[in-house]
């Protein structure tokens, strides 16, 4: 995980359960309307910040800029970068077809993709000397802390993370969730100065309801 320290401002929280409003985007096929079925809706108070964008998940908007700030990034731990999310370095993964929508406000950012893959494509736990490690980012020195959140577990497995990213006096914090659901997997980056764990729960509920009904 490769985030700008300070590049979002005040909280980040779901408090404001989402709207009905779906952004505007291209038709779905067959194949990939249960993909964006599965996006979260608008969350009151943020914007559409691109997407609903279809298509092979390494070749999707937000997952290039991804492995873009990956191979810019100066890494202590180079296996660190994506771990604990979905690697679109992989073949497997990049060409698996997907839904990604990113939303935006003042006080933070959400991006949130569904993936369909095999289960055993979900993610490995954070390993141990992933917990701290420091990058340079724009040449700028970055420390990243990361701990396991207690998430109640959603769909068939799930996992939740908290990283805190400080460096040039500057703080940010993003709470990443991922959630496997059948052939299915949701991940979910939240960033914003502060990321309460509630509010992330709260999105994980959502999202995993999302992703109940289009597996039904």
């Amino acid at each position: 995980m490769v985030a700008i320290a300070g590049c979002s401002g005040g909280d980040t929280t779901p408090s404001a359960i989402p709207t009905n409003t779906q952004a505007p985007g291209p038709q779905p096929s067959a194949d990939t309307s249960r993909l964006r079925a599965a996006l979260l809706p608008v969350p009151k108070g943020m914007r559409v910040a691109y997407g609903p964008e279809l298509g092979a998940f390494g070749s999707l908007k937000a997952t290039q800029q991804g492995l873009a700030a990956v191979r810019q990034a100066k890494l202590q731990r180079p296996e660190c970068a994506g771990a604990a999310q979905l690697d679109a370095a992989k073949p497997g993964i990049a060409q698996a077809p997907a839904a990604v929508i990113a939303f935006a406000a003042d006080r933070g950012s959400i991006t949130q993709a569904v993936v369909s893959l095999p289960s055993t494509a979900f993610p490995a736990p954070l390993p141990k000397q992933c917990a701290s490690y420091t990058a340079n980012v724009g040449g700028t020195q970055v420390t990243y802390k990361t701990r396991t959140l207690a998430m109640p577990t959603r769909g068939d497995e799930s996992r939740a993370y908290l990283t805190t990213a400080a460096g040039a006096k500057k703080n940010a914090q993003i709470g990443s969730v991922v959630i496997r659901r059948g052939t299915l997997i949701m991940s979910m980056l939240v960033v914003g100065q502060r990321v309460k764990p509630q509010g992330l729960f709260e999105l994980a509920r959502l999202a995993d309801q999302n992703l109940e009904r289009v597996t039904r």
